[in-house]
């Protein structure tokens, strides 16, 4: 197990409390600071695992106040923006389209299509006419024999 520097064990921190997985982090951690570090190594960090609960009180704080403020600023990440998603819908789209790949093109465009449909939005429509969803008290069916030729009715 290296030795980690205060950046490399903040940078690591940091990313715990953004929700990376430990495997996500040791790939950031080599390609950013060029050092390897096994994903064991990197979930000791973080102090909701049973690995972190010796963690020391500095980094601890750390993780929380980094976990609060991803938390609040949830809508300046794009991706939760959707327009942002039905861009990168629509030029994946395209280009799947271009490499005549017509079933993952479909696929795209369904997935825009929920989108624009509030299928992934959790939230109830309010019926403006409450009569509108009342089931019908009387059926009535009538039996007309089709081959006399007065049978419409």
């Amino acid at each position: 197990m290296a030795a980690l520097s205060n950046e490399v064990k903040a940078f690591i921190v940091q990313a715990l409390a953004c929700f990376d997985t430990p495997a996500q982090v040791a790939t950031s951690v080599r390609e950013e600071f060029g050092i390897e570090v096994s994903r064991q190594q990197c979930e000791s960090h973080d102090p909701t695992k049973s690995a972190g609960r010796d963690l020391a009180k500095r980094w601890r704080t750390l993780f929380e106040d980094t976990r609060k403020r991803f938390r609040e600023e949830r809508s300046e990440i794009p991706i939760a923006n959707r327009a942002f998603r039905l861009r990168a819908l629509g030029r994946m789209a395209e280009k799947a389209e271009a490499m005549k790949n017509m079933a993952l093109t479909a696929q795209l465009l369904e997935q825009a299509a929920k989108e624009v449909g509030d299928v992934y939005v959790n939230r109830q429509t309010k019926n403006e006419n409450p009569h509108d969803n009342v089931p019908p008290t009387r059926v009535q069916v009538d039996v007309v024999d089709a081959r006399k030729p007065d049978a419409v009715t």
